[in-house]
Order: C-alpha cells, then sequence, then structure tokens
C-alpha cells in the first residue's frame, strides 16, 4: 500500500510539471488524476501486480530452492565432517592404545633383557673368578714344584760337595741313628 501511495505521489508531481510545460509550449497533458492517472496507475500496478508476481515468486521459489540445496549440503557436509571426526578419533584411540601396548611390551623386554643380562654376567664373573683361581693354582703348583726341583738341586749339590769333602764320624754316627729311629727300630 505504501507503494501504491509513493507511485501516487510522483505520478503527480510529473504529471504537475508537465501541465507547466504545456500551458507554455502547447502540449498538454491532462493532471486531472480522476481522468488519466488513476486508470494508468491501476493498469500499471495490475500488469505489475500480475507479471510482478510470477517473476518475483519465480525468483523467490529459486532462492529458496537454493538456500534449501545449500543448507541441506552444508548438513551433509557436517554429518560427513562428524563422522570422520569420529573415525579419527577412534583411530587416534586406537593408536594410542597400540603405543601403550608397544610400550608396556618393551618396558618388558628391557626388563627381561636386563635380568639375563644380570644372569649372564653373574655367570660370566663365577667363570672367571674359577678360571683364575684355577690359573692362581696352577702358577702356586708350578712355583712349588719349581722350587722343589730347587730345593732337591741344591740339597744335592750340598750332599755332593760334603761327600766329596768328607762326612765328620759324629755326624755320619748321627746320622746312622736318625735313620734306623725312622725306620722304626730302636737302639
Amino acid at each position: 500500500m505504501g507503494t501504491f501511495l509513493l507511485l501516487m505521489a510522483e505520478a503527480s508531481a510529473v504529471g504537475g510539471e508537465l501541465a507547466e510545460g504545456a500551458a507554455e509550449g502547447g502540449f498538454g497533458l491532462n493532471t486531472n488524476i480522476l481522468d488519466t492517472n488513476l486508470i494508468n496507475l491501476a493498469i500499471i500496478i495490475t500488469v505489475l501486480f500480475v507479471f510482478g508476481r510470477k517473476v518475483l515468486g519465480t525468483t523467490l521459489k529459486t532462492r529458496r530452492e537454493n538456500i534449501e540445496t545449500a543448507i541441506k549440503n552444508a548438513e551433509q557436509r557436517a554429518a560427513d565432517a562428524a563422522k570422520q571426526l569420529k573415525e579419527a578419533q577412534q583411530k587416534l584411540e586406537q593408536a594410542q592404545a597400540e603405543a601403550e601396548r608397544i610400550k608396556k611390551s618393551a618396558q618388558d623386554n628391557a626388563q627381561t633383557a636386563s635380568q639375563a643380562i644380570i644372569a649372564q654376567a653373574a655367570v660370566d664373573i663365577e667363570r672367571l673368578q674359577e678360571a683364575g683361581a684355577a690359573d692362581l693354582n696352577a702358577e702356586l703348583e708350578r712355583a712349588i714344584a719349581g722350587l722343589r726341583q730347587r730345593v732337591v738341586t741344591l740339597a744335592l749339590q750340598k750332599a755332593e760337595s760334603e761327600l766329596q769333602g768328607g762326612i765328620s764320624e759324629d755326624a755320619q754316627k748321627t746320622l746312622i741313628d736318625r735313620s734306623i729311629a725312622q725306620l722304626g727300630g730302636g737302639v
């Protein structure tokens, strides 16, 4: 209704200007609104209402369909995004669980390997100690055997030198007495 009144006011203003121009130049326009402009305006408004409604209705319908399609597409994309987010969260949870399992397995393996290394080290230490003791005993036996051999050699040399120098009578008697006593006989 407001548009109709605005059009009427514009038509009056234009009609007044044309009437002034007609009085001066000979071309005239009937400014009586009831005679001419009202019929023209009614025709224009009817044409606009009939054809404009169809055009405007078609335009609004197309726009509405476009908006509905855009909303459906947005809803579908939102649903797809939510689905992808849920799948990604599930994959993340699975990956975290797998990482935790791997971490626990690595800790268990490290603990087992550590215990195995400690046990092997203890066995190696024991074996090295036994080998060292055996080597030490063997060296000790060799040293004792060497010392015995040396003592025997020295004793034989001393005995030879005394035999060559002669044994005194008292020393011979003492030696014989000791030998008899060791054999179990007594004098």
